[in-house]
Formats: structure tokens, C-alpha cells, sequence
């Protein structure tokens, strides 16, 4: 489960990105982290792409990035999902994925982003992604 973390378990890497990060970003990817634990408490953890912690089941649900300025977390098939506490406020002209950016101060519904997750764990499950609706121009 590992991608050249040098053996260590993917969730001792995210742990020590989160650690390393030790400002704002690493607050919230790591506030991120356990909304997506409580929301799927079967989630598995990966650490991908050169160093991206990656959270699947039976599939990628998403990933978390941290940039300067933003933590983003990426929705592989976020376009089939519904969204309607309109969580998502990037990649929304993709046809398959979606993100969340969240800036410093961010703050996100906790319920409705648990809501999200348990969706995508759903739609991986079932095997099926439609978009929910059209991508907004």
C-alpha cells in the first residue's frame, strides 16, 4: 500500500506529511483525514503519485493535496455525485472528478462533506459513475 515511502505504512506517511506541514494546511488536511475515517471507518489509506495520500474503497474516493495556499481534496468521480451543500468549488468542469479548496480559515460542513464520502464509497461500490448533472460553463 505503499509508492516509495521507503516500506512505511501509508497512514505513517500521511501522519508525517500532515506533521511536516505544521501550520494551517497540516491542521486541515489532518481535520480532513478523520472526517473521512468517521464517515467510512473502512476506508484504506495509499500513498500514490509520488507522495499523495490517497483514501479508496473498492476504489480511489479521494485524494488530499496541500499548495500554498489551499488543501485540495480531489473527488475521482465526483461529477456523478450530488452535491447539495454545494461543497465542491473546483475542477467543476471536468467530466469525472471534483475537488474541494479549501484556503486557510476554510471552513467545510462536516456532515455534509461525511455525506460526500459515504456517496463515493457507495457509487464505488456499486460500480456505476454518471455525472449527477451537467458541469456549469
Amino acid at each position: 500500500m505503499t509508492d516509495a515511502g521507503q516500506g512505511q505504512p501509508a497512514s505513517e506517511l500521511i501522519s508525517k506529511r500532515i506533521a511536516e506541514l505544521g501550520d494551517w494546511r497540516g491542521e486541515t488536511l489532518g481535520r480532513m483525514r478523520r472526517l473521512i475515517q468517521e464517515a467510512d471507518p473502512d476506508v484504506v489509506e495509499e500513498w500514490k503519485w509520488m507522495g499523495t495520500p490517497v483514501w479508496s474503497h473498492d476504489g480511489i474516493v479521494c485524494t488530499g493535496e496541500s499548495y500554498k495556499k489551499i488543501v485540495k481534496l480531489t473527488f475521482a468521480k465526483g461529477a456523478s455525485l450530488q452535491d447539495p451543500a454545494d461543497l465542491f468549488n473546483a475542477s467543476l468542469d471536468g467530466n469525472v472528478r471534483r475537488a474541494i479548496d479549501i484556503p486557510e480559515g476554510g471552513d467545510v460542513d462536516e456532515a455534509a462533506f461525511k455525506a460526500l464520502i459515504r456517496q463515493a464509497v457507495d457509487l464505488n461500490r456499486s460500480g456505476k459513475a454518471k455525472p449527477a448533472k451537467k458541469a456549469k460553463s
